[in-house]
């Protein structure tokens, strides 16, 4: 039985190579691709499972193995045309979650409706943070105030549901400070401890890193 998420990097620039190296230093399982036989030497030195091929190749990833993989990461933004082939064949290989970064949003509007789950833009969010993103499962964001503090937001857990914050006691028992409550796009920082929690809910959060770990 599978017990850590596998991973997969299509690309290996500087931002393909952060979010591979994050990944592999938090124990994840990671195969890193790239078609340029020098990134992939240069990226061997951190990186444990380095190929250098084709990912808009079917025969490439079926060889591969990259439908069994949980998420592949598509970090060739430069090339919109590799970028689209390589999302539709992970998602037809099987592929549950695909990541894609994109150059523009005209980019972004194609590769969604290609297949890609997700698609992040380069300048808003660096390769270490997508990977600690990933890494901290559960939750909707994740920005790094520090080595140790983070601000997260966090989804109603289905047994959170219809309890208010006082009969949760979410402080004592995760060791983290409710700053903010939102619902859709309004977010409250008049926080009521009083107010009944239900599955349209979100919290905002400041948490010690490491502790945040017992929500996964």
């Amino acid at each position: 039985m599978k017990t850590k998420k596998t991973y997969a990097v299509f690309g290996l620039g500087r931002y393909g190579t952060a979010v591979a190296r994050e990944l592999v230093e938090n124990g994840m399982e990671v195969i890193a691709i790239d078609t340029d036989q020098k990134l992939v030497n240069d990226a061997a030195a951190y990186l444990p499972v380095c190929k250098c091929a084709d990912v808009t190749d079917a025969e490439v990833i079926s060889r591969l193995g990259i439908g069994n993989i949980d998420t592949v990461i598509v970090c060739m933004a430069s090339n919109l045309e590799a970028s689209v082939m390589a999302v539709t064949l992970c998602k037809e290989a099987g592929v549950k979650t695909v990541i894609a970064k994109c150059a523009n949003e005209m980019s972004q509007k194609i590769l969604l409706r290609v297949g890609a789950n997700q698609v992040v833009f380069p300048e808003n969010e660096s390769g270490i943070r997508l990977a600690k993103n990933l890494l901290s499962s559960g939750f909707i964001d994740m920005i790094s105030l520090s080595k140790d503090v983070s601000i997260v937001e966090i989804d109603v857990k289905n047994e959170w549901i219809g309890k208010n914050l006082i009969e949760l006691n979410l402080r004592k028992k995760y060791g983290f400070n409710i700053i903010a409550i939102k619902k859709g796009e309004h977010v409250n920082v008049n926080i009521n401890p009083e107010q009944v929690l239900d599955a349209n809910t979100t919290l905002i959060v400041i948490a010690n890193t490491e502790k945040l770990g017992k929500l996964k």
